[in-house]
């Protein structure tokens, strides 16, 4: 501890640098959200005021009352809700169990494979987007949830990413679990699963940050307004002339409260998988 105490004294200068370092770029990634913040609390006018004062002198909350009532704003949260918790769950299901098979599986050409299903990860989803479009429209499954839903199902991304986390777990839990008569089925789930909660937190995060800020997709396959997304409502307060900044940061403000829910509660179970992986009874 004392030398510990003559390191931290004899590098203070440096380290007192590093802070004020992170401390600007800290600011400096948080003003387009300060700013947000700021233009949800006051009126156009104010916000256009020359110059502009980060704290208004009347805080204007009306913004978050008529958003609500503007546009179906609740109806697009619903949804966005909705599509982005059963997306994320079965993602995870899915390209965990495909993940498995790849990391502990002996399965014929499981390397082929594995670089076919990279392939999706290379390619841009623009480029079957057309072909995709086309798939789901002929099912009539164009304008509906469930269409979109099954277009997300698959994730090379998180096919690559359990992988690597599976490979990383011991096989000798697995053949441990063989020899008590367990077949792979029970092992992924009983075994697996219950131990990869650092990998699996980590994929469920970055899935529902996407599907909640997804824009395009909603854009091409939704065309009710009873199906639209938030990412889609919070576009009504854009016209072609005019754009109402109060109501539509207020939005967005709004819009951004489950996401960081999702990633405190995401955050705490990446810590405990952490620190309960590969721990022994």
């Amino acid at each position: 501890m004392i030398n510990a105490f003559h390191t931290v004294k004899r590098h203070k200068p440096s380290y007192y640098l590093l802070l004020i370092l992170l401390v600007i770029f800290s600011v400096a990634a948080l003003f387009p959200f300060l700013w947000m913040i700021s233009a949800s609390l006051r009126t156009d006018v104010d916000l256009f005021k020359n110059p502009m004062n980060w704290i208004p002198e009347t805080l204007f909350l009306n913004n978050y009352k008529e958003v609500w009532t503007a546009i179906p704003f609740a109806q697009y949260f619903l949804n966005t809700l909705k599509l982005s918790v059963v997306i994320t769950v079965l993602q995870v299901i899915i390209c965990s169990m495909a993940a498995y098979a790849f990391a502990k599986l002996k399965v014929p050409f499981k390397n082929t494979i594995f670089v076919l299903f990279m392939a999706n990860l290379m390619m841009p989803w623009h480029s079957i987007m057309v072909p995709q479009f086309s798939i789901v429209s002929s099912l009539g499954l164009y304008n509906t949830h469930t269409g979109y839903i099954l277009i997300q199902l698959f994730s090379g991304f998180g096919v690559f990413l359990m992988r690597q986390f599976f490979k990383s777990l011991p096989d000798e839990l697995n053949e441990a679990a063989r020899v008590d008569g367990y077949n792979e089925w029970r092992i992924f789930w009983r075994i697996v699963m219950p131990i990869s909660a650092a990998g699996l937190s980590t994929f469920a995060i970055f899935t529902f940050t996407f599907m909640w800020n997804d824009y395009l997709a909603p854009l091409i396959y939704f065309n009710d307004d009873s199906l639209k997304t938030l990412q889609l409502g919070l576009k009504s307060f854009q016209t072609e002339h005019t754009m109402d900044y109060g109501l539509l940061m207020a939005g967005t403000l709004i819009a951004t409260v489950p996401m960081i829910i999702v990633f405190l509660i995401g955050e705490r179970f990446f810590i405990q998988g952490v620190a309960t992986t590969g721990m022994k009874n």
